[in-house]
């Protein structure tokens, strides 16, 4: 309770954003001028008003400022120079940079390309979703984030499974015929991420193709190498997120940095962290569950800097609140909804859990934490997913003091073997703790994906049943039992 009367100002401005989007969406493209200026309005409204009334304000204020953004969002997809030719499924020649890895899936390889140049016209920039089949499939997946490319192909709009790709505002999808030519990124920014990147996947080199993947998933989120049987087990045993880098992975590295931003002055300190978020955010191509995750650490940062230090509840309130005003299209991504609900179940619920549970404190904070996140996802899995696996609560658990030592040591691993060699001596030598620790979570994913069984949504209704009436009763008899006679 604690943590939520911390976060209740920016809870409620989170869930005025969320209607403001939604209402966005259901009165479509649309001029967001008359909204800005009666946001603008709202803004100015809350600097003069105090208490509730400010917050009552500031709420209308921040709807009608996410209403505005979500309309101009839609009304720059639907009026854009890629409509007609798609509609009409013409041949075109694209310029344009990738804006992540390209995808592979079993008979094609996709990417979005965010595009500048249209049969050789300049036009406003738009995402398009890129799909090659055949001998093409390798052409496009061997570039990277940021690579500049000329492409040619067919213009189509988004349809079935394609469609869902517009909430990442792509506008239309190119079936790739040729790449006519490519170069690699220009950005500094995205140059040092990449070298760093892959300097790290250069020190996986030692370790066995299934361990190098998982490890690469681990690391950078970068699953592409991993199997489909891999996946499927650590799906199955709720360990999915392992391999979805997230504020844990950012966490580790904020620590290894940590002696060398120590020496630096205030300034400087936060000058550094933030340069080490951005470039981990890069060389983890800013996924959703990225973005949450670096947003709260600058917030977290900032907080400590001006000696305001926040609560990782209002952290996650400000930070989540902020990105769908930039994004709107957010509310829509399952990786980031799953983010949100985890950080929030560990940010609400984690400390009271953990402070009922007995025993040593690891364990109970381990507990606790696992514990709370499940509880967290469950309300976003279920819907989605049609079921929570019971076995993840005891798999987190068993998986959650590995965590910390593959991420450490396989990110030192990487340095010795950019230093001496994947294959020499030193890089064996400190490899090898790394494979066993990879080889210990693959053994958890497997046996926990042994136990099929899985909790829907009248299931969880039932066991909260359960435990609201045991809880309940437990309450009425301490208030019945008579008091002690000193």
């Amino acid at each position: 309770m604690t943590a939520l009367r911390a976060a209740g100002a920016p809870l409620a401005l989170v869930a005025a954003i969320v209607v403001g989007i939604k209402a966005g969406e259901a009165s479509g493209p649309s001029g967001s001028v008359p909204l800005l200026i009666l946001a603008v309005v709202a803004g100015l409204g809350a600097l003069v008003a105090s208490g509730r009334l400010r917050l009552a304000i500031s709420a209308i204020g921040v709807l009608l400022l996410a209403c505005a953004l979500t309309g101009r969002a839609f009304d720059g997809m639907v009026h854009s120079a890629f409509r007609a030719p798609a509609q009409s499924m013409h041949s075109v020649v694209l310029r344009g940079t990738l804006v992540g890895d390209p995808d592979p899936f079993r008979f094609s390889t996709s990417a979005l390309v965010r595009v500048t140049n249209l049969d050789g016209a300049a036009v406003p920039a738009r995402t398009v979703l890129v799909r090659a089949s055949g001998d093409l499939m390798g052409q496009l997946g061997i570039l990277g984030a940021g690579d500049r490319v000329r492409l040619d192909g067919m213009l189509e709009p988004l349809e079935g499974w394609d469609a869902y790709q517009r909430w990442r505002h792509a506008v239309a999808r190119l079936e790739l015929r040729r790449i006519e030519a490519f170069t690699a990124t220009g950005a500094p920014l995205t140059r040092v991420a990449d070298a760093i990147r892959g300097r790290v996947l250069e020190g996986t080199r030692g370790l066995p193709a299934s361990e190098r993947a998982l490890l690469a998933g681990f690391l950078l989120g970068d699953t592409r190498s991993m199997s489909a049987g891999t996946k499927a087990t650590f799906r199955d045993a709720g360990l999915s997120h392992l391999v979805a880098v997230s504020g844990e992975n950012l966490a580790f590295v904020l620590a290894l940095a940590s002696p060398f931003l120590g020496r630096m002055p205030r300034t400087g300190r936060l000058v550094g962290g933030i340069a080490v978020i951005v470039v981990f955010g890069t060389m983890t191509r800013w996924e959703p569950s990225v973005l949450r995750a670096a947003t709260m650490a600058v917030l977290a940062l900032l907080a400590r800097y001006s000696g305001r230090p926040a609560s990782a509840a209002r952290l996650l309130a400000l930070g989540a609140g902020l990105l769908l005003l930039i994004d709107p299209f957010l509310v829509h991504s399952v990786g980031f909804e799953l983010s949100c609900a985890a950080c929030a179940g560990i940010a609400f619920l984690g400390p009271p859990v953990s402070a009922r549970l007995r025993g040593p404190a690891w364990f109970r904070e381990a507990l606790g934490t696992t514990f709370a996140a499940q509880l967290g996802v469950a309300p976003v899995q279920i819907p989605i997913f049609g079921s929570l696996p019971l076995v993840a609560l005891p798999a987190n658990v068993l998986a959650a003091p590995l965590v910390g030592p593959i991420t450490v040591l396989g990110l030192v691993s990487s340095v010795v073997a950019d230093v001496f060699g994947a294959r020499s001596t030193p890089g064996r030598i400190v490899a090898l703790p790394v494979f066993v620790l990879v080889r210990l979570l693959e053994g958890v994913a497997t046996a926990s994906a042994r136990f099929p069984l899985a909790v829907d949504g009248r299931g969880v209704l039932l066991v909260g049943a359960v435990v609201s009436l045991i809880a309940a009763g437990l309450r009425l008899r301490g208030r019945s039992a008579p008091a002690a006679v000193p």
